[in-house]
């Protein structure tokens, strides 16, 4: 419980000194001291969710279905998540997800106790379903930033936010495990986790409506199929995509690898997916530097090359500090393309279009992420974890593949613009 009051406490002094130290609007520090409160149940599903399925469940291989469940309820719900947002505000539909959330908990609390693994996985669903309405957080922030070229700072400084949630998420699984007698443990694990819900639920009354400014001058909006056919728009959804997806493969059969295959304990296991966590979310303290050295271009190059030694050191062992140096590569690179695709999607779209085009982006993001999760799972037990890695290297060579189209996107930019 101490390492949880730290956890707090560092978010309270983080969010007072980048307020100060980068005068940021009230809105995204908000945003900042509640995001990880939320996003912590994610780092819940990936720790434990396998886990518990696996004894839960009948057939093995299905120990990745919550997993699986949760980024699927993350697809289905981002397009009503858009649509909500667009017709009650993002106020209106952060409250939305957090009272999803909070059922998904509590539900959880249920299915453990009954030993049921339908409705786990079901809550799993639910929480991938309120997690749809806190990935719309980052279009907030977005919303919320008063000059486009603030736009990579402050998603990184949002992205930074995740570091909490990297490490209160499974500290809430351990710490409360036994907090509520249930057959399996954990219980009381998701007892505690409604408790942070409702606190970062107290904490975004404050949060007021980004106002939009919509130009006469933009037109009328485009037709869906018209904005899909852009270059910029397929290379943003492309990037960040594959980026997700890979993440999300290799980190999904993680635990099921070393804990329930290769023996490494418990323990060991925390470390990694909290190593994995805190990687994805620290590199936002360089980012904006790195944005203005070498571009999102360069940034996206950079993303690439370490998703290649990511595959090179998952391959070459399956030891503890194997499993730790891919997981946390896998974190730094998945940073650098989820920053630069989100980045980029906002040249594709005018204002009066943001939320169709938010809607299909993450539709199509966390659709191919949940595909992708559930395959790990059952490659994994039917290949092994070797395979695993070998099935990724082909999505890596579409990233360089991408790499290429952005670089003659971008020449071709320069040449219009002279």
């Amino acid at each position: 419980m101490t390492i949880i009051l730290i956890i707090m406490g560092l978010i309270v002094l983080s969010t007072i000194f980048l307020t100060k130290k980068f005068s940021l609007p009230r809105n995204i520090s908000l945003l900042f001291m509640a995001q990880p409160l939320v996003m912590c149940s994610a780092p819940i599903i990936v720790f434990i969710g396998g886990l518990l399925a696996s004894e839960l469940a009948t057939n093995a291989s299905l120990a990745t279905l919550p997993i699986s469940l949760m980024i699927l309820g993350v697809a289905a719900g981002s397009i009503p998540a858009a649509i909500i947002a667009k017709s009650k505000g993002r106020k209106f539909a952060v409250f939305a997800g957090f009272t999803i959330l909070l059922v998904a908990a509590l539900l959880a609390v249920v299915a453990i106790q009954l030993s049921s693994f339908e409705l786990f996985t079901f809550a799993s669903f639910l929480f991938g379903l309120g997690g749809a309405f806190i990935q719309q957080l980052r279009f907030a922030a977005i919303e919320s930033t008063n000059n486009e070229d603030d736009i990579p700072k402050t998603l990184a400084i949002l992205m930074l936010s995740g570091v909490f949630a990297a490490f209160l998420g499974p500290e809430i699984a351990v710490v409360a495990k036994d907090w509520l007698y249930s057959p399996h443990g954990y219980a009381g694990s998701f007892i505690l986790l409604a408790f942070f819900i409702g606190l970062a639920a107290v904490i975004m009354v404050f949060f007021e409506e980004p106002e939009i400014r919509v130009l006469s001058s933009e037109g009328d909006a485009r037709p869906l199929s018209t904005i899909v056919k852009q270059p910029i728009f397929i290379i943003a959804i492309s990037t960040a995509t594959i980026g997700f997806a890979l993440m999300s493969y290799l980190m999904t059969a993680t635990p099921l690898s070393m804990h329930h295959m290769q023996g490494h304990s418990l323990v060991e296991t925390k470390w990694v997916i909290q190593s994995h966590i805190a990687a994805m979310y620290i590199p936002s303290l360089l980012t904006p530097w790195l944005v203005k050295k070498i571009a999102l271009k360069g940034l996206l190059i950079l993303g690439s090359i370490i998703y290649i030694a990511v595959a090179l050191i998952a391959f070459s062992g399956q030891e503890v500090m194997h499993y730790w140096w891919a997981l946390i590569l896998l974190g730094i690179g998945w940073n650098f393309l989820f920053l630069t695709g989100t980045s980029l999607l906002p040249r594709s779209y005018k204002a009066c279009e943001r939320h169709k085009v938010q809607a299909t982006n993450d539709f199509v993001l966390f659709g191919f992420q949940a595909f992708a999760s559930l395959m790990a799972g059952w490659i994994l037990f039917n290949g092994g974890w070797n395979w695993v890695v070998l099935t990724s290297i082909p999505f890596i060579v579409a990233l360089f593949i991408i790499n290429v189209i952005y670089f003659r996107y971008e020449n071709k930019q320069q040449v219009q613009n002279n």
